[in-house]
């Protein structure tokens, strides 16, 4: 697999810059990542390796805000092994031994103490693992120094307490060094976090899964998380076996879509590995991308 490129792409909002980073790569099994929906017609879109895995992007998005930096999702870090990173096909190494990330935070003109906020949509690995960093010392520690983490109180509390399907994607020491140090906030339901900025339950994939929503001098855009991962997965029932409420998934997806082109928002796509901007259409049967970037 390739890197996912670019590393980063910036763009204006209303009166911010927003900065997408590709945070990394990985391969995940084509068949997980669309559910019932069969090989042959997605395939026709996202060719697969020889192992059946498709690539897959880990797209975070940094925002420069009134307040300072708010960076949404956190890539899936450097503490996993060798052999995790082989069965995820994860790419994701930076200079001196830190991970895309953190390069495409420099790459924008800042550092990783410059981030104010840091929101997760939800806490699987690829999505949290960047909130902490093993250092060269072997000890953990929050990746950005100043900032303030936040998620959905009911996701850390599913995220705390995993059963056997669960366990896979939820690791404590991506928020656990962050609760320590009393950093790590809970919202639960909507919010405006700070002004422009409001986390909305998409809930499906995982019970408490958020989607954030970002205004500013008349725009808006959507960051999606897993809610709809790549721009392959705007058909409504184009949805991930991963999900654990698929049907819950499907009402998210009808309601944030329908409200996404009525007001023709941005739409950020984190895990696309070629796609990450678009807006959208309706052909009277499904959604698709209007305009792409």
């Amino acid at each position: 697999m390739s890197f996912p490129h670019p590393l980063l792409d910036t763009r204006t909002l209303g009166r911010w810059r927003i900065h997408a980073i590709q945070a990394g790569g990985q391969q995940l099994d084509g068949g997980a990542m669309f559910g019932v929906v069969p090989k042959t017609l997605w395939s026709r879109r996202l060719e697969a390796d020889d192992k059946n895995r498709i690539p897959m992007g880990m797209r975070c998005l940094l925002i420069e805000h009134d307040d300072g930096l708010v960076l949404l999702d956190t890539g899936s870090g450097n503490k996993e092994t060798q052999k995790f990173h082989d069965i995820y096909g994860i790419e994701n190494s930076g200079a001196d031994g830190r991970t895309a990330l953190e390069d495409g935070i420099r790459a924008a003109g800042f550092t990783t103490d410059d981030v104010k906020l840091v929101i997760n949509t939800h806490l699987h690995f690829d999505h949290a693992g960047g909130n902490t960093w093993r250092a060269p010392t072997g000890e953990v520690l929050p990746t950005f120094a100043n900032a303030t983490y936040l998620v959905q109180a009911g996701e850390k509390a599913y995220g705390e307490h995993t059963n056997e399907r669960t366990a896979a994607s939820y690791f404590p020491p991506n928020w656990a060094p962050i609760v320590a140090n009393g950093r790590f906030q809970v919202v639960e339901g909507e919010r405006e976090i700070v002004s422009g900025i409001t986390v909305r339950p998409t809930p499906g994939h995982t019970p408490h899964h958020q989607s954030v929503i970002l205004r500013s001098g008349g725009e808006t855009a959507c960051f999606l998380g897993d809610v709809v991962p790549t721009s392959h997965h705007l058909a409504l029932p184009w949805i991930m076996g991963y999900d654990v409420e698929p049907l819950v998934t499907l009402e998210s997806k009808r309601a944030l879509l329908g409200e996404a082109l009525r007001e023709d928002w941005l739409l950020v796509f984190e895990h696309d590995a070629h796609v990450g901007f678009g807006r959208l259409a309706h052909d009277g049967k499904s959604y698709h991308l209007a305009e792409r970037g």
